[in-house]
């Protein structure tokens, strides 16, 4: 498992979940209700996916 990207908002981690779900590419957030918590930027929402999706992942966000 390696670390997508990581956001500020668990809004911004869900829909980037929710595409990257919609073309097959199994992710998780990770710190999803910490991120809520804390300060901005203290705790960010992780995307996270499995490393043989990587690239794949990063492309399909890319053109988003």
């Amino acid at each position: 498992m390696v670390v997508l990207t990581e956001y500020n908002t668990i809004t911004e981690a869900e829909i980037s979940k929710s595409m990257l779900d919609s073309a097959g590419i199994w992710s998780t957030i990770r710190n999803e209700y910490m991120s809520t918590i804390y300060p901005i930027g203290t705790m960010p929402a992780q995307l996270v996916v499995r490393e043989s999706d990587l690239e794949n992942a990063r492309a399909l966000l890319q053109n988003r």
